[in-house]
């Protein structure tokens, strides 16, 4: 029990809270309400398996740079208390679940599921060759709501396409600004984020440009789908707390970093969730 305390803690698994919602949505959208129950277990246990896999996969692939950072040095492998090949098994399983759990939603969504595999490795790289890691990230989450909506329809549309690069713009937008704390030691090591290349101001600046991309993409799904005001008050509740975000940090004080990234971020996600579902469920 102690082993899956700390694999939990290692992985973040209450950052799910980030891009769960937004699959959800996607099934939702696509279902144009509540979606089958069967079709919103397997989305969930598809969504599992990637996340899992992902940040399992980044751990290891990180281990030794987080042995030497500071701020994560005390992380499960670093510190020892998990070992590489636990964590591979844990890697494997979980892109198998990915992998059944597309199965079962139909082939479409597994014949397309090496894409998403293929950015959940991809990720873990690219802060070693390119600035542009953030956007790769988003696009890992981006794909999220897509998948959640072929594994509900089979076939694709123009919805989950602008819903996925809402996710992408607001994922690369938090990303920068988590990465701002780390500028001095990726410049030591040579790694590639926005502020490490651009600098904590202009990344913040970046930062600020997606995220007013971001709610642009989610008003523009509400057009497509026909949504009514109570979509677009979530989505204005979205806009606040990214405004919020941005507001808790500046280039002179990141102390704040922690709260504009995870509790903000999983208000938001959580929100537009729920204003949306009530809005297909009651004004539909």
């Amino acid at each position: 029990m102690n082993k899956i305390k700390v694999f939990l803690e290692m992985i973040k698994f209450e950052h799910t809270l980030f891009a769960l919602p937004f699959a959800y949505l996607g099934a939702f959208l696509a279902s144009n309400g509540i979606p089958a129950g069967m079709k919103l277990l397997w989305i969930t246990l598809a969504m599992v398996g990637a996340r899992t896999a992902a940040m399992s996969l980044n751990r290891l692939i990180d281990r030794q740079i987080d042995a030497r950072n500071p701020r994560t040095a005390q992380r499960a492998l670093p510190a020892g208390q998990l070992r590489v090949k636990e964590v591979y098994l844990y890697t494997v399983l979980s892109f198998l679940l990915l992998g059944y759990s597309a199965y079962k939603l139909n082939l479409l969504a597994l014949w397309l599921m090496p894409i998403a595999v293929f950015f959940l490795v991809l990720y873990s790289y690219t802060k070693r060759f390119t600035w542009a890691c953030h956007l790769v990230l988003g696009i890992s989450l981006g794909l999220a709501p897509a998948g959640a909506w072929i594994g509900v329809t089979g076939h694709w549309a123009w919805a989950p396409i602008l819903l996925g690069l809402g996710v992408i713009t607001w994922v690369a937008g938090f990303d920068i600004v988590y990465a701002c704390q780390d500028v001095e030691f990726d410049r030591k090591e040579g790694l590639h984020s926005i502020p490490a290349i651009f600098g904590v101001q202009r990344g913040l600046e970046i930062s600020s440009v997606l995220h007013i991309l971001a709610p642009l993409f989610f008003v523009a799904v509400g057009v497509v789908m026909a949504m009514s005001w109570l979509y677009y008050l979530g989505v204005g509740i979205a806009v606040v707390l990214l405004f919020r975000q941005h507001w808790l940090v500046t280039a002179s004080d990141l102390s704040k970093v922690g709260v504009a990234f995870f509790d903000l971020n999983g208000y938001l996600s959580v929100m537009l969730f729920v204003f949306s579902v009530l809005d297909l469920i009651i004004l539909r």
